[in-house]
């Protein structure tokens, strides 16, 4: 494995990641310039590259809108998130450095800003393409014409494109002496979030919007995940300010202030949508309506950061007051049954439970749930992960089987390089489905790992990797005495062949499967006809012992033996049945070459009438 060498040199923004998001299967970064990079599995267009291929190392996205002149507008992008199949990225044509410390600085929102933004725009990269993809809107355009004029509803799109439905809505906290214009001129997303099917957006009063496939009352006392094309606001935050947000399958979690503004308080933690799990940690399996209030964090801990699993969810909190031992605490619930909760038990967990295996006196600065697995990490550059697949997050896998297989019932350290643990200079850790990428050295290095098909690591290779690995970032190395630079024409070349290669492999997977279904079709067919002679036969089904002896051991049978065996070997009734049956297939034979026979009198004596 790569070291990770000299610190690159900084102050060259456009190659500092500042952010990161990963969906189940892409991943997006943002740079310090404002510039968006995806790669990983292309399809239904989830990385915006223009086309469905998959990419297996970070390409540069295009938000610049056309113009007649044939110039493209410039597009700052300050925010992106990713949610399974789709993304998400917030523009704005202001000064980006405002954005950025709003959006990442772990305890700052826009309310906090000195200056406020002229303009803000909402964009998105992808649509989901599943069986009821078009009723999901989780991309909010239902139907809206864009650059390249996609616009059936529910279709995917294989660029970013505008959604203008932000628009033509105004905040909901916003005075009543203000007038409608200066209240939708006044609505300013401030920070964008997507999750499974739903994607998120909270403006800059506040308020959390939510569109796509959403846990919604559709009757009395009733839930259900609603597909809304129309970001709507949850109305339950007014009178506070919701300053995170993240949200798994079917749950949502919020962050919200005290009181109407966020100026830095202790925050409040809220739950609401289904909870089968447990995964609202409000001590019980019924689903909720309205967002309530998760009361383990009112009294000692304070919440600053969320993520959500499919089925569970993770906290960071920190002590209201000062300890001795304890900087900041982990707090999971939900479902366990793959070590996902790092308690040492498949046991799942209706109240927040702290994971105890962390040690103590760190400083936890991020935290992120895959389907099945969680991963934190902390400001020394430790990076603990648990849960399905020694916390990687894989399937089982049988080529795996020995000590090292299994689930990861509690904290595993992950190490970038052998005797090594700590990544330098931590940013920030994302989890997708089956893989984890983290950002280190300041931003300038990212590693991966984890299942690594369709290029979801970024390592060139596509396959998957049980320990990290380097990132290929940024593509052009400047440090001339460890890496040597290729031209763009032997990138692009590179890529093409990869890609080539990649193509050329799923359509062998492809051709493959088939023949596999074909072959399990014939069996079935097999199967069903030996069952149904055998029962005919013996009065029985066929069963695995009933397979004679000389085809199990040499694959040759022996008829005229392997007979005069079972016949010495069958009871007084299964004899009695067997001449029973050739008895009555034996008549039905003679009956058979009788009638034959007089057919071919009768045809004989016909033609010898006409002779």
């Amino acid at each position: 494995m790569e070291g990770a060498g000299k610190p690159l040199k900084s102050g060259n923004l456009s190659r500092k990641v500042v952010d990161l998001a990963v969906g189940e299967a892409h991943n997006l970064i943002l740079t310090g310039d404002g510039s968006v990079y995806s790669w990983g599995r292309g399809m239904f267009g989830r990385i915006g590259s223009g086309s469905e291929k998959d990419v297996l190392f970070p390409v540069q996205l295009n938000f610049g809108n056309p113009n007649p002149n044939g110039t493209q507008d410039t597009v700052k992008i300050v925010g992106i998130s990713a949610g399974a199949y789709h993304s998400l990225a917030l523009a704005a044509l202001t000064d980006i450095c405002y954005f950025i410390d709003c959006i990442f600085k772990s305890n700052l929102t826009c309310m906090q800003a000195t200056v406020a933004p002229k303009f803000v725009e909402f964009m998105f990269c992808t649509s989901t393409y599943t069986l009821d993809y078009c009723m999901d809107g989780q991309l909010g355009t239902n139907g809206e014409e864009s650059h390249d004029h996609e616009s059936d509803v529910g279709d995917s799109s294989l660029v970013p494109r505008l959604l203008k439905r932000f628009d033509e809505l105004h905040s909901v906290n916003s005075s009543s002496g203000v007038s409608e214009a200066e209240a939708k001129t006044s609505l300013k997303i401030c920070a964008v979030k997507a999750g499974g099917m739903m994607s998120l957006a909270i403006d800059n009063r506040g308020t959390l919007w939510m569109w796509g496939n959403c846990p919604q009352q559709i009757k009395e006392g009733e839930l259900a995940l609603v597909s809304s094309f129309t970001p709507t606001p949850v109305w339950d935050f007014q009178g506070r300010s919701v300053v995170k947000v993240a949200c798994g399958n079917e749950h949502v979690v919020v962050l919200a202030s005290a009181g109407e503004s966020y100026n830095g308080e202790d925050l409040v933690c809220y739950s609401w949508g289904y909870n089968t799990h447990g995964q609202l940690g409000l001590g019980d399996r019924e689903s909720r309506l309205h967002p309530e209030v998760v009361k383990t964090f009112d009294e000692e801990s304070s919440p600053y950061e969320v993520a959500c699993g499919a089925y569970h969810t993770a906290l960071l909190t920190r002590m209201k007051k000062t300890s001795d031992t304890l900087d900041s605490t982990c707090w999971t619930f939900g479902l366990g049954d793959n070590g996902q909760l790092g308690h040492g038990t498949t046991q799942s967990t209706i109240f927040p439970t702290p994971v105890k295996e962390l040690p103590q006196n760190v400083s936890l600065i991020c935290v992120d749930c895959g389907l099945f697995h969680t991963s934190v990490v902390s400001s020394g550059g430790d990076v603990w992960s648990w849960g399905m697949e020694k916390g990687l997050g894989l399937c089982p896998d049988a080529s795996r089987a020995g000590t090292d297989s299994g689930d990861a019932l509690s904290p595993r350290l992950m190490s970038w390089k052998p005797n090594q643990p700590k990544f330098p200079d931590p940013v920030k850790v994302a989890c997708g489905a089956a893989h984890t990428v983290i950002i280190a050295q300041g931003g300038y290095r990212m590693w991966s790992w984890g299942r690594g098909r369709s290029g979801v690591l970024g390592d060139g290779k596509g396959e998957d990797c049980y320990t990290p690995t380097l990132v290929l970032w940024p593509q052009m190395m400047e440090d001339s005495e460890e890496e040597e630079v290729k031209s763009n024409g032997e990138q692009d070349k590179a890529r093409e062949e990869e890609t080539e290669a990649t193509t050329e492999a799923e359509e062998k997977l492809s051709s493959a499967l088939i023949e596999l279904k074909l072959l399990q079709t014939k069996l079935s067919v097999m199967k069903k006809y030996v069952s149904i002679l055998h029962g005919s036969v013996f009065g029985k089904p066929f069963e695995e012992q009933d397979i004679p002896d000389s085809l199990q051991n040499s694959g040759s049978l022996d008829i005229g033996k392997e007979w005069e065996k079972m016949l010495g070997t069958a009871d007084h009734r299964k004899l009695i049945r067997l001449e029973m049956f050739y008895r009555d297939m034996l008549a039905g034979v003679k009956d058979e070459l009788m009638r034959r026979r007089i057919k071919e009198i009768v045809k004989e004596c016909l033609q010898s009438s006409e002779v």
